[in-house]
Parts: C-alpha cells; sequence; structure tokens
C-alpha cells in the first residue's frame, strides 16, 4: 500500500476549498503523495480565473462566511488556491479533474486553472485511491 492521501472534492465553496488545500499540504509535509479528484461543483472553482474571484461560502451558514472572511484577511492567511500551490511546490499533488462533469460542462483543457494536472475518469481515480492509505471526500 502506498503512503497516499486522497481526495474527492465535489464543492466549489471556498469553506470547503480551505480543507482541501490544508489537508493537502498536510499529507505532503508528512511525505505522502497527494490525489485530488475535482467533481461537480468543486470543478468550476478550478476553471481558469475562478480561484482568484471565488468567494463563495456554504450557504447553510450565510451569516458566518463574511465574518470568517475578514478574519482570514485580517490575519492574512493565504487562500485556499495559494495554499494548493504552495504545497503542490512541496510534494507531489496531483489535481484532476473529473472526466464526466469535464464532458456535463462542455469544457476544455485551456478552460482549467493551470494548477490542474489532467483530466482522469472516475474508475482511474478509484483504482489509484484503492491502492493509498486515507480517502476523504469533501
Amino acid at each position: 500500500m502506498q503512503d497516499r492521501l486522497s481526495l474527492v472534492v465535489f464543492s466549489g465553496t471556498v469553506d470547503k476549498l480551505y480543507p482541501v488545500a490544508i489537508m493537502a499540504s498536510g499529507a505532503v509535509a508528512l511525505g505522502k503523495d497527494v490525489e485530488i479528484f475535482v467533481t461537480f461543483y468543486g470543478l468550476e472553482a478550478f476553471r481558469k480565473g475562478q480561484p482568484q474571484k471565488n468567494m463563495k461560502m456554504d450557504a447553510n451558514y450565510p451569516e458566518i462566511g463574511p465574518m470568517m472572511m475578514k478574519v482570514m484577511m485580517a490575519k492574512k492567511m493565504p487562500s485556499w488556491y495559494d495554499m494548493l500551490r504552495q504545497a503542490k511546490e512541496m510534494g507531489n499533488i496531483k489535481v484532476h479533474a473529473c472526466a464526466t462533469t469535464y464532458d456535463l460542462m462542455d469544457m476544455k483543457k485551456e478552460d482549467l486553472d493551470p494548477i490542474v494536472d489532467d483530466v482522469i475518469g472516475v474508475t482511474e481515480f478509484l483504482s489509484r485511491a484503492s491502492e493509498g492509505g486515507i480517502t476523504l471526500f469533501l
């Protein structure tokens, strides 16, 4: 079994994307490889230009979103995207776009942010995830 963290990212809200970046960073710090499979609403957050302007928060907690954004800005916390990009520079992290969602959204490779490494199907991701130690659904 390989030392790998596999993450399924189905949400494009900032409050869900931060844990992706934080967990990927932590896994890399521990010497683990990371496979990130971005699907459905999560894929929209990885569209070219979206990471820099996405401020969406979970609609179930509308009162917390603006307050959390103010706190993060005051504490100069890097964006989820910057954290993920830095983690990729430190270790082996692969960001995969879900082929089905990619096709449903009529996307092309040039529509995706450069942080996305490739487009793969669910069977390929599941095969990789089954070889790793931890799989999380965020």
